[in-house]
């Protein structure tokens, strides 16, 4: 049987050097918050309704703001991407590589899609003084 103890610092060293790794200050909701993100050193989707919900629920005490707030910081540092699947709902992956996306429409929920077999063969000609920083492919599914 696994220690909760040493479960638990094993998630704060994680998430201790994933704040160092975007040079961040780890406040102590900053690592709460990161300590559940990657502690266990999965990948995560999570919308910040969802981590707040995660959060409480582990006895965290952080708002709901400071969940929005230290989501965007993460992304700021490089740490995170934001997946806006539409104009009312963003998920923030943790998952840092070039990678699509299904969106389960029923569910709600954003998983990772396999990469073989997306082709993105051409862009748009880009504004002047403009690069692609990134491109999301979210692929929104439903029952047929």
């Amino acid at each position: 049987m696994t220690d909760p103890i040493q479960t638990t610092e094993a998630w704060q060293a994680r998430g201790t050097a994933w704040l160092e790794r975007g040079g961040l200050r780890p406040t102590r909701q900053r690592l709460a918050l990161a300590s559940l993100l990657v502690g266990d050193g999965m990948d995560r989707h999570v919308t910040a309704e969802g981590l707040f919900a995660w959060a409480a629920s582990a006895g965290e005490k952080v708002s709901l703001a400071t969940v929005y707030n230290t989501l965007r910081a993460f992304c700021d540092a490089g740490l995170m991407h934001e997946i806006v699947v539409d104009g009312s709902r963003s998920y923030f992956d943790t998952r840092l590589d070039d990678h699509a996306h299904f969106y389960w429409e029923e569910s709600h929920r954003l998983s990772d899609a396999p990469s073989e077999g997306v082709v993105i063969s051409q862009l748009p000609a880009l504004p002047e003084g403009m690069e692609v920083a990134r491109v999301d492919v979210v692929i929104r599914l439903r029952r047929a």
